[in-house]
């Protein structure tokens, strides 16, 4: 009793039970699993529906608008079994099907395109064409595999979900399904009308192509700033949920389990390196403008890897399905392909970044 009473003093004081400190206060203060199917929708869109969306025109103007003359996997088509080439034509139809339905949606922004570029010489002309060399096609594909990888990637599932309040599973479900819901209806209408506004010529950041060559904006600068405005404000909430592997290192470290959340000594510490550390992602991304680039890189060493190739070994090695089985070659299957993508999404990322290099400098205003 007298212990209880003890506990009860010191959960009043905000402090932690006495037993508590054998845990990490990163874990005591940063994971705790309190959170709805709502809450861990909510953070599962705001980490993937992030501002790597704007890179996904870019993506789309190298792999081309698809058509039988130019399958964005020419060369598995080429080299590829009849097999391959008819699965990859059934995905190229559903592509193809997408794109048509879609574009009804673009015809007002085109429509107001084609009506104000013969208004202004600043206005780019549209060209979907594919660069003649093969080389360039290639690494082309591999380098917008790895930006939809960015995009569409979600790493730090692990991280939402300790915070969700148990049973999990079925929560995680609900927001996986209200997360996917948002992503489609965004990055498609992104990709689509980016590219089709802009074909070829779109940017590393979509946002970028409505900034003419002489630096006179090609639509209005309140619409410019809204979107800006919007970015910081997305990045905001993106930086709360991607900062939680960090912040946890951080509580580890620097704060004391034997004090409360919100005690002084915690809260300090807390404010300073967190600062510190958005401080310097801020810095680093400020010297790097390759913006569509860095977004292969990550897509090509991280996602791919992190989002397709462990989870499915893990779960072999972990639930040990039967060799037999259609879920252990399922895996093995995704495992090895998407191991040879990311090699050689990485490969044409960092070719990418070298041969942009020679047109950019460290914190260039791109």
């Amino acid at each position: 009793m007298g212990e209880k009473k003890e506990e009860e003093e010191q959960n009043k004081n905000g402090q932690i039970p006495s037993q508590a400190p054998q845990l990490d206060a990163g874990a005591l203060f940063v994971l705790q699993s309190k959170g709805s199917w709502l809450h861990c929708g909510y953070h599962l869109t705001t980490s993937i529906v992030a501002p790597a969306l704007l890179s996904l025109p870019l993506a789309l103007s190298a792999l081309g608008e698809p058509s039988s003359a130019w399958p964005p996997a020419a060369p598995v088509q080429r080299y590829g079994s009849p097999d391959s080439r008819f699965y990859l034509g059934a995905l190229l139809h559903w592509t193809n099907s997408v794109l048509s339905l879609l574009r009804c949606r673009c015809r007002q922004c085109s429509a107001w395109w084609t009506k104000h570029e013969g208004q202004s010489s600043d206005a780019p002309h549209r060209d979907y064409s594919l660069p003649s060399d093969e080389q360039d096609l290639v690494f082309g594909v591999f380098n917008a595999i790895a930006i939809i990888a960015t995009s569409y990637g979600n790493g730090i599932i692990p991280e939402i979900q300790a915070t969700v309040a148990p049973p999990v599973q079925g929560k995680m479900f609900k927001g996986l399904c209200l997360c996917y819901a948002v992503a489609v209806a965004t990055f498609f209408s992104v990709a689509v009308s980016g590219y089709w506004v802009f074909g070829n010529l779109a940017k590393g950041t979509i946002l970028s192509n409505f900034i003419s060559g002489n630096g006179r904006p090609l639509v209005p600068k309140w619409f410019l700033l809204m979107a800006n405005i919007f970015t910081i404000l997305q990045l905001s909430a993106v930086a709360v949920v991607y900062l939680q592997p960090t912040n946890e290192l951080l509580e580890g470290i620097f704060a004391d389990p034997h004090k409360g959340q919100y005690s002084v000594r915690n809260v300090f510490p807390r404010i300073v390196f967190r600062s510190i550390s958005v401080g310097m992602a801020t810095a680093i991304a400020a010297m790097l403008p390759f913006f569509g680039d860095i977004n292969a890189v990550i897509g090509a060493f991280g996602f791919l890897p992190l989002d397709f190739v462990v989870p499915a070994v893990l779960y072999n090695i972990t639930f040990r399905p039967s060799m037999r089985g259609a879920v252990f070659w399922a895996n093995v299957v995704i495992a090895v392909v998407f191991s040879v993508f990311a090699v050689l999404a990485s490969i044409a990322a960092v070719r990418q970044i070298l041969l942009d290099a020679k047109n950019y400098k460290l914190f260039a205003n791109v």
